[in-house]
């Protein structure tokens, strides 16, 4: 996968992967009947690499391995079944009682330039000055905790600090392999066309074809010509291709920009397919596809070599009709039937596809940025988008989005693996109207109005250490200078 940007994913994501990874076998390759405990069995003696702590393995037993099997068989949507659960007090901050939150909320209005540190340190001071003459109950709620806990709820809650080398390539052996069932894993990949096409503006380019085909079936699932091998080429023709078909298991790629790009890697996450890179210098191992160039260049193209002026659409048009018609339907010498018979009459293990609205918000990239604190905004490609007020407290936020695309920008939730709101282009034009709307209320904005209001009198913190250093016993520190005027005053 690529780590292209800021799309490495999060710490439940990856968790979804690896039960995915282990459980994939199962789901391409069902057991018969009586089979199930001992696959169950192989895959809990296997160790696999921690998906959060780097360099360690972990193990899992077979009943757990049998759960996630049976949640993500018939699962529409199995990355999101696999995903860890979001504990209920998430983000609550139980640990941080209502009269600390409001003392903490006071002392941040009266300092808000102070830093995380010094508001816990005063906090802790605060809440010792009262414990002395508070009851063991009140001194449970005035136990202040750890100073990331607080550092935690002050981000969380908007009361943020204000300004005042490469390894060898190893030969392996190469043998032909078949996946046992249809849609167990299909093949993508582009190829540059050996004839010319005329563009609108009167240019002879040689285009390129993109090609879905299933392994097992070798049924072409999608072709389409594009004038370019980019990564919304390559969405738009395998988004087709889903639409058609349904969704594979796995879908194997070489290693071009477009097949490793955040939202080609993105997408596949978010549908539960697997993406099988193909290894370095060994394109044979996607030799299907690479094969079926055969049969465009050696039936499709001589058929087209006559037309003069040929476009873009004549080829696409010539294509899809010779795909269908064609070599789908005419008998494949290894496999010793058509292509369509055996994708209908196999064992099947796809999913029904989600729609086209549903395919175009899958394949867009992750992306974090820094919420700029003066006008509530982010950037993305060069463009401003403002981000709504009820989520003006977040530092940094995840966003989704196509680079081809900016007319959807999504917030989304990593936790919780859903989209929160849409966001919009920052319009100057229309803000220059001065008309404001209402902020929305932060969380725990409502411990305001029983918090303490903010007396002018020296900090918490301040005032221990001054007690305490006059509770040591020491001679002054320092000797007070008389003013001359003050001293012959007094005589």
């Amino acid at each position: 996968m690529s780590r292209d940007d800021d799309t490495e994913p999060g710490p439940h994501e990856r968790w979804a992967l690896l039960r995915h990874s282990i459980i994939g076998p199962l789901l391409a390759r069902p057991p018969e009947r009586g089979e199930l405990a001992e696959a169950l069995a192989e895959l809990a003696a296997k160790e696999w690499k921690h998906p959060t702590r780097r360099g360690e393995t972990v193990t899992f037993e077979a009943p757990t391995i049998e759960g996630w099997f049976y949640a993500a068989r018939h699962a529409q949507d199995p990355m999101r079944v696999l995903r860890p659960k979001v504990r209920k007090d998430a983000g609550t901050h139980r640990s941080l009682s209502r009269v600390l939150r409001q003392a903490l909320r006071g002392q941040y209005r009266a300092h808000p330039s102070w830093s995380y540190r010094l508001h816990h340190e005063n906090l802790q001071a605060w809440a010792a000055e009262r414990s002395k003459t508070a009851s063991e109950e009140e001194r449970a709620r005035l136990r202040v905790p750890s100073y990331s806990v607080v550092r935690r709820y002050m981000k969380d809650t908007g009361l943020v600090k204000q300004p005042g080398r490469r390894s060898r390539h190893r030969q392996r052996e190469r043998r032909s392999y078949e996946e046992e069932f249809v849609h167990a894993m299909w093949h993508a990949d582009f190829h540059e066309g050996s004839l010319k096409i005329v563009t609108p503006d009167g240019a002879l380019v040689a285009p390129e074809l993109f090609a879905a085909i299933d392994d097992r079936s070798r049924l072409g699932c999608h072709l389409q010509w594009y004038l370019d091998v980019s990564t919304e080429s390559f969405v738009h023709g395998l988004s087709q291709a889903f639409s058609k078909r349904g969704l594979p298991r796995k879908l194997m790629t070489d290693n071009g920009s477009a097949m490793k790009a955040a939202e080609t890697c993105e997408g596949l996450r978010d549908l539960g397919i697997e993406h099988a890179l193909t290894l370095v210098a060994s394109p044979e191992s996607n030799a299907k596809v690479e094969s079926f160039w055969g049969q465009v260049e050696g039936r499709l193209l001589p058929m087209l070599e006559k037309v003069e002026d040929l476009t873009l659409e004549q080829l696409n048009d010539a294509t899809v009709a010779w795909l269908e018609m064609g070599y789908n339907r005419r008998p494949h010498e290894e496999i010793g039937t058509t292509p369509l018979d055996r994708f209908l009459n196999e064992r099947d293990v796809g999913r029904p596809s989600r729609s086209s609205e549903g395919l175009r918000d899958a394949f867009r990239r992750k992306v974090t940025r820094t919420v700029r604190r003066s006008d509530g905004t982010i950037s993305l490609e060069g463009r401003r988008f403002e981000v709504p007020s009820a989520y003006r407290h977040l530092g940094r936020v995840c966003v989704r989005y196509a680079r081809w695309d900016l007319s959807r920008v999504d917030l989304y939730d990593e936790r919780e693996g859903k989209v929160l709101c849409r966001l919009r282009p920052l319009d100057k034009a229309k803000n220059a109207d001065g008309r404001r709307r209402v902020l929305e209320p932060l969380p725990d904005a409502h411990l305001d109005e029983g918090a303490p209001k903010p007396e002018p009198e020296m900090a918490p913190l301040l005032r221990s250490y001054i007690a305490d250093y006059e509770a040591l016993g020491l001679p002054p520190a320092y000797v007070p200078k008389i003013d001359s005027d003050d001293e012959g005053g007094d005589q």
